[in-house]
């Protein structure tokens, strides 16, 4: 087995050492040269500012200090500084967090020590799970919005299925919003920035009589796009990309009709019509200069110049995403075992999403989807049910549960083919049997001759027409429970049985008929692509293997016949024990060391593709043949930890670091393949390394909050099936190395500084950052995605009056302007081979937003 360092240059593992050292080699000093016994009981500890800082990682409010987990807890105040409005806001925050967007702002990825969810595929649920309120969200864009009014947020790493269920085998972003009080309090804020941002926020907050309370929270917020667009010959007329337009409206309803129970009502509606997401390019290789000559003006950028922000697309990416949902929270303390409290959370969620996608990146019509929703829609509706009994005793705390999920998936899928597609792909082709051949002035009419069909009638119009409907069904019960062996000594025990129920049924129709792959695969279709190739003076002994070449490229998925008609129906059943067992040791009052394993479950599920291959298998290589089972196993992880969390200065310091140590079994990668996302299980994925925390208010006035993660999460050496073998598998430089978007080093900090200005006036600083060392944005680990080491630093600056009755704040973003990717990708259509500097080859990336400047004034009453 690897060492933790052993890919580290030597300076680094010395770094490495020396964090390590620091966090662990006081913890036996500490605990000789205390003043109290070891064991002093918890309830006798001084209550002080930060060592009250409570949490619910646990699904019960304790002490942060005093939860054997890996926890950043960020409370209201800081995220409010740093500008924090959604999850993807959360990772400057975060060190060892990554978030990032690919085609739609629904398509949103979290991932934790650099293990999470990648692609476009809904089948393919989270690694990190999202919770709002305790309520779960099936996939991480459905969870990224404006999350209103934030009491606090809790990023726990490592795996907590025993708690928190399926699918956070990365990890769980825990968001706790603001509930009702017996104040009446309004309060607004009003914000203006660079590129035409104008945000306008409220919220009330009213008693309703003795024993009720009611808040209402609303948003809108506007900006334009990031990214100036080329269109060329249309239709689309944005002349952006990367704008923002939504509305939220969130209320909530508060009932206390006795001292034993509270019953807490939420609804909310979210809308976004916005327009995203164009990608840049990032290498033109000479696939582009095809698109040049189909389209009316560059079709590609001249010379790759990505941070110019300069991207083209003839079609529309509009997005409509509507999120909405209610949700009851009943918490009852029960007369049973000395108050046990009963707890029941019901919600019910209904989110949809219809995107507009040009598949080409290029302003030469080639391949789009329309944004209709019954072309392209992926929507959810789940219902949930969580029921929880938690109690204690001087010896045992303990929780028992059960949950139970019933969701219902409908996504709508289709692929649209432009003019430009077929004299594109005949040019292509001949480009690659030889250079020489594409540059005939009759290069354009090559598919046309090899099928005896028309010019412009080989590939045209309507291309694909799919549609899949899924439920799965997910119960659950589970226990966790702590026994307090001695004042000292805790040992945490946890068990969850999982069971899953999933029912896809799938159709696929090809509306044009795929006139041009038919004309291929029928009668007398190989001799005519042989007539057509030895006219043009390719070698007969070329032949055999050019032809399937040929053909292969003229029935990609959405131009294939053989899926057309095809309606197939898939099921599965999981049934799963995930669990964890700790041990926390309480030194002295400053440190308490602990000891954990865990094992994490993330269920399997189905590829919601076009999926071919040559063998008719999702295993298999490139082909042309459906494959009717696009099913992937579940993904399961054993996790060690050794952990310490100290804490100085009266409580006002914290301190806390944890080595970790993951073994990812069956591990779920989405991978684009130039034409399709397809779910490949990985035998073993392995992520070892060191968390470290840190939140001190120095002072008064200052309060610094940071950390830094190291983490090597590498593949296995041996990934058996034809995507891993060298040369030509698309996949196959993924054995031992690197996993994507996996940096060695990840650090985040932040300090913020009060001071008071006369007997009524306050001012506000505060500075972050957050570094991330180099990696890779690209699941096929291509050098052309490498990303360097880059560090984006915000700032905010605020003055108003000491009672919080108005303050106004300059802020900005990014302030250096640093220019970093979130995701490369192969161009489609535009890549011929995996080989690194191959010269036929084009890169596209999804990139990271600019420098964002601006003002907010906010009030209170």
């Amino acid at each position: 087995m690897r060492s933790i360092t052993s890919a580290v240059p030597v300076g680094t593992r010395k770094l490495l050492a020396l964090a390590i050292s620091a966090a662990f080699a006081s913890m036996p000093v500490l605990a000789a040269s205390a003043q109290e016994p070891a064991g002093q009981k918890k309830e006798e500890k001084e209550a002080t500012t930060l060592a009250a800082l409570t949490v619910t990682a646990q699904k019960r409010e304790e002490a942060l200090q005093e939860v054997p987990i890996a926890i950043t807890a960020l409370p209201e105040q800081l995220l409010q500084d740093t500008g924090v409005r959604d999850v993807k806001d959360l990772q400057v925050l975060v060190p060892g967090l990554t978030v990032t967007s690919t085609q739609s702002e629904a398509q949103t990825v979290a991932r934790i020590r650099g293990i999470g969810t990648v692609g476009d595929n809904a089948g393919l649920e989270s690694s990190v799970g999202i919770l709002i309120d305790g309520v779960y969200r099936p996939r991480n864009g459905v969870g990224f919005g404006d999350l209103g009014e934030i009491e606090r947020i809790e990023v726990l790493k490592g795996p907590q299925g025993t708690v928190f269920g399926k699918n956070t085998s990365a990890g769980v972003i825990n968001v706790i919003t603001k509930r009702p009080h017996y104040n009446t309090t309004v309060e607004g804020e009003l914000t203006v920035g660079n590129y035409n941002a104008l945000g306008v926020s409220g919220s009330l907050n009213t008693p309703i009589g003795d024993n009720a309370a009611f808040r209402i929270y609303g948003a809108k917020r506007k900006r334009d796009g990031y990214t100036d667009v080329r269109t060329g010959a249309g239709p689309r007329t944005e002349t952006e990309d990367g704008d923002q337009n939504f509305h939220t409206l969130r209320g909530q309803l508060l009932f206390e009709p006795t001292d034993t129970l509270d019953i807490n009502l939420i609804a909310d509606f979210t809308s976004r019509e916005e327009n995203c997401c164009v990608g840049v390019t990032t290498v033109r290789g000479a696939t582009a200069n095809i698109i040049d000559a189909l389209a009316p003006d560059e079709g590609v950028v001249r010379v790759a110049d990505p941070f110019a922000r300069v991207a083209y697309s003839n079609r529309s990416t509009e997005q409509d995403i509507k999120d909405k949902g209610v949700a009851a929270e009943v918490n009852w303390i029960t007369p049973w075992f000395d108050g046990a409290t009963l707890t029941s959370i019901t919600a019910w969620r209904d989110w949809g999403s219809i995107n507009g996608l040009d598949f080409d990146f290029s302003s030469a019509d080639l391949l789009y989807r329309d944004a209709k929703e019954n072309e392209s829609f992926t929507g959810f509706k789940t219902f949930s049910q969580e029921f929880r009994l938690t109690g204690s005793s001087d010896s045992f705390d303990w929780m028992f549960g059960a949950f139970y999920s019933d969701e219902d998936l409908d996504r709508n899928e289709t692929y649209r083919i432009g003019n430009a597609y077929e004299p594109y792909l005949s040019v292509a082709l001949l480009s690659m049997i030889n250079p020489a051949l594409g540059q005939s002035p009759t290069a354009p009419l090559f598919l046309s001759q090899a099928t005896g069909r028309p010019f412009g009638t080989v590939f045209a119009g309507f291309g694909a027409n799919d549609v899949y409907r899924q439920n799965a069904k997910s119960a659950a019960l589970f226990t966790n429970n702590t026994w307090h062996a001695t004042d000292a000594l805790d040992v945490t025990l946890g068990l969850r049985y999982t069971t899953e129920d999933k029912k896809l049924d799938s159709t696929y129709s090809n509306p044009n008929g795929s006139p041009g792959c038919s004309a291929m695969l029928g009668p007398g279709g190989q001799a005519r692509v042989a007539q057509a190739l030895l006219a043009r003076g390719v070698p007969a002994a070329a032949l055999p293997q050019v032809i399937p070449q040929v053909i292969g490229f003229s029935c990609l998925p959405w131009a294939n016949p053989l899926h057309n008609g095809r309606a197939t129906h898939q099921e599965s059943e999981e049934k799963e024990w995930s669990g964890t067992l700790k041990a926390a040791y309480q030194f002295n009052e400053h440190v308490m060391g602990y000891v954990s394993g865990a094992r994490g479950y993330k269920a399997g599920g189905f590829n919601l593709d076009r999926v071919q291959s040559n063998t008719g298998l999702s295993s298999g290589g490139s082909g042309i043949l459906p494959v009717n089972d696009t099913s992937f196993p579940g993904e399961f992880v054993d996790s060690y930890e050794l952990g310490a969390k100290t804490t100085w200065a009266d409580g006002n310091l914290l301190a806390n670091a944890t080595l970790f140590h993951q073994e990812y079994e069956d591990f779920q990668l989405n991978s684009f393949l130039g034409t399709s996302f397809v779910v490949r299980s990985i035998p073993e994925v392995v992520s070892k390394g060191i968390d470290t925390e840190l939140l001190w208010q120095a002072t008064d006035g200052l309060m610094l909050q940071g950390g830094v993660t190291y983490a090597d999460t590498r593949y296995g050496d041996n990934i058996p099936g034809g995507d891993f073998v060298a040369p030509t598998g698309a996949l196959y430089k993924l054995p031992g190395n690197r996993v994507s978007f996996a940096p060695y080093w990840s650090a985040a900090g932040s300090a913020t500084y009060e001071m008071d200005i006369g007997n009524s006036l306050v001012a506000r600083f505060n500075l972050g950052a957050k570094y991330m060392s180099d990696y890779n944005t690209g699941s096929d680990l291509d050098v052309e995605k490498v990303q360097d080491s880059f560090t984006v630093w915000n700032a905010r600056v605020g003055f108003g009056a000491r009672n919080k009755r108005w303050m106004v704040e300059l802020w900005g973003l990014n302030l250096t302007d640093e220019e970093y990717v979130q995701v490369g990708f192969d161009a489609p259509l535009q890549n011929v081979s995996p080989a690194p500097n191959n010269p036929f080859n084009s890169f596209n990336a999804f990139l990271g937003a600019p420098r964002t400047y601006g003002m907010t004034l906010r009030v209170m009453y």
